[in-house]
């Protein structure tokens, strides 16, 4: 099984209904719900999406966004060495702390980073070993 982590650019597309990268993510949950991948995101870009819906709504709609991705995707929690491995690529990097977690959980796992956030496409030139499976315009 393929593992794929969720940035969460991603999942803000495709709560957005941001097209065509919503129907992508889309097509990795349902590829995910038949068991041939395996979606995972760090629990600080969780916490990101949670924000950020609270932000645009309110706390009800935050929850029941957290409720409907807990059920597609798995959370990794930040170690002390995915930590460091996030702060060194911002340190290295113009990406912002959230997107070094999304990056970092992904080196970590030797997974693709889903994403269509133009920081993290030119950040992946100077990381070859970030694979990146861009789902954003050109």
């Amino acid at each position: 099984m393929t593992d794929c982590v969720l940035d969460s650019w991603a999942v803000m597309a495709w709560l957005k209904g941001q097209q065509p990268e919503a129907d992508r993510v889309r097509i990795l949950f349902e590829a995910s719900a038949r068991r041939e991948c395996r979606l995972i995101m760090s629990l600080v870009n969780l916490g990101e999406v949670f924000y950020l819906t609270v932000k645009s709504r309110d706390l009800a709609h935050g929850e029941r966004v957290l409720d409907a991705l807990r059920v597609r995707v798995k959370s990794i929690s930040a170690s002390d060495e995915l930590v460091m491995v996030a702060a060194l690529l911002k340190a290295r990097h113009s990406i912002s702390y959230a997107d070094a977690f999304a990056a970092a959980t992904a080196l970590s796992l030797d997974a693709a980073l889903v994403t269509g956030d133009p920081e993290l496409r030119e950040m992946c030139v100077h990381e070859p070993a970030l694979k990146i499976d861009w789902i954003g315009g050109a």
